[in-house]
């Protein structure tokens, strides 16, 4: 989670310094959705002028949107639809680099980055292939940015200066989990993995001190 007050010289979107917070858990996405929610209220969600869920386009995490965050503008995360381009590219031309750069200039520039998700998903579905496994690809792309179209309309996200990346949330995976967790040589159970979680999110929201008074409290 993380507030934004502000934009740069540029316009671009400004997270808020010290805002970002971390939840974190081994469990279903139910009992996940929850804990976001619970989070989100925590960070001030109430009083957000604007709301909004970023996401690689998952199906589970929109329908956690939908019943936990109703009305917040979702965004597929930039990146991540990138991506989607360039692991279709190197189906259609493995080992052409050239030809898959060109072609990433006349999709991902001139389309994707463009929010023309419409003339995208033309251009995908009608691409044509002998290769059964290149022809389901086709497919499942062409299928996941007609899902999203909605999702990917970044020129108008960043004309309301809106954060269109989820770069904060990979390097929270690092800082919480990867940098704690998945070190050499190292074995989890699911509850002790949970219980450093809780301990790892609890120290970077800044809620150590917090986290005693109550206890002792209690």
């Amino acid at each position: 989670m993380f507030t934004q007050t502000a934009c740069d010289e540029e316009g671009f979107a400004v997270r808020d310094a010290d805002s970002t917070t971390y939840v974190g858990a081994i469990e279903t996405a139910e009992d996940f959705g929850k804990r976001l929610y619970v989070e989100a209220w925590k960070s001030g969600w109430s009083r957000a002028q604007n709301k909004v869920v970023r996401s690689d386009g998952a199906e589970w995490i929109w329908n956690l949107a939908e019943q936990h965050f109703p009305g917040a503008v979702q965004i597929v995360d930039l990146y991540h639809a990138r991506q989607h381009l360039w692991e279709l590219v190197r189906k259609l031309h493995p080992n052409e680099e050239a030809k898959q750069k060109a072609w990433m200039r006349a999709h991902q520039k001139r389309l994707l980055d463009k929010g023309k998700i419409e003339k995208l998903v033309a251009a995908t579905a009608g691409l044509r292939s002998r290769n059964p496994e290149v022809v389901e690809k086709i497919r499942l792309e062409a299928d996941y940015f007609r899902r999203n179209a909605e999702r990917m309309r970044y020129p108008r996200f960043r004309a309301q200066h809106l954060v269109v990346g989820s770069g904060v949330i990979e390097a929270g995976r690092k800082a919480v989990i990867g940098s704690r967790l998945k070190r050499s040589a190292m074995f989890w159970t699911v509850r002790a993995a949970n219980a450093i979680l809780a301990l790892r999110c609890c120290c970077l929201n800044r809620r150590f001190e917090d986290y005693w008074e109550q206890r002792r409290a209690a």
